[in-house]
């Protein structure tokens, strides 16, 4: 009987999803994870009085930072949906006035956006942090989606637009029923990628007094003067739930594309 050759190693770019096959996969993704988690744990069992007592100090951030994440993810999509289709639309007023919205809100940086929100409009309105921070990220990210549903959009092909007006479909009904479906392909994933880079850009929040997890570090540190192990372990938290829900992304992705094949 011949031996049987040893599977070789396969390394690819991003996290690619799980698939069975007798080769055994490593990828960048599974080296940062691993290594992140690995990191964390061991020093957690090295020290515990200090990197154990500082992750048992910052979970409420967490659940801050997860919340403001949410609410600002419902908000952003929507506002993004809305924003490409304006952005489409064959009404000048409309498409103007989307087009200034992306162009402003894309030239301001986003901790700018959170000082004037807070700053400068709580001054007149009285702006929580907490509503400071979610208008900020959702009309800051709105308008990059904008431009993923609106790329989406244009890259499905007008003779599908045709095929369905000719069945006697409404504008309405052929975006929702035949050009939305067929876009999502192309939407989701950079959706996703916002999504994500929505989660570490919560990190300028604290700096608007909002209790996040980089908040909750940094008063941990200023406490016990452990900067280095406190921003150390904040650093491997947000690595790790980006990680995570990029590989969510990409299995996502893999899925819809599966799917597409497999019709």
């Amino acid at each position: 009987m011949q031996e049987e050759q040893q599977a070789p190693l396969i390394f690819t770019e991003g996290p690619a999803p799980i698939i069975k096959t007798k080769n055994q996969i490593f990828t960048a993704w599974s080296i940062a994870f691993l290594g992140a988690v690995g990191i964390l744990v061991g020093l957690c069992l090295y020290k515990p009085e200090t990197y154990w007592e500082i992750m048992l100090f910052i979970p409420d951030g967490l659940y801050i930072t997860f919340k403001i994440t949410i609410i600002s993810i419902l908000f952003a999509v929507p506002i993004g949906f809305i924003t490409g289709l304006g952005r489409l639309a064959k009404n000048r007023f409309i498409n103007t006035i989307a087009s200034i919205y992306v162009e402003i809100i894309r030239g301001i940086p986003l901790l700018m956006q959170l000082f004037y929100i807070y700053y400068a409009l709580g001054s007149i309105l009285k702006v929580s942090p907490t509503v400071a921070a979610v208008s900020s990220l959702s009309f800051c990210f709105g308008a990059y989606m904008g431009e993923v549903f609106r790329a989406g959009i244009l890259s499905i092909s007008k003779g599908q637009t045709e095929a369905a007006r000719s069945l006697g479909f409404n504008k309405t009904q052929t975006m929702f029923l035949v050009i939305l479906p067929q876009a999502l392909k192309t939407i989701i994933p950079p959706i996703g990628n916002e999504c994500i880079a929505l989660l570490k850009d919560t990190s300028l929040v604290s700096v608007i007094a909002v209790a996040d997890v980089l908040r909750r570090g940094r008063e941990y540190a200023t406490s016990t003067f452990e900067y280095f192990e406190t921003y150390t372990i904040i650093a491997l938290i947000y690595l790790i739930i980006t990680l995570l829900l990029s590989k969510g992304m990409s299995i996502i992705e893999w899925r819809l594309s599966h799917y597409d094949k497999s019709r």
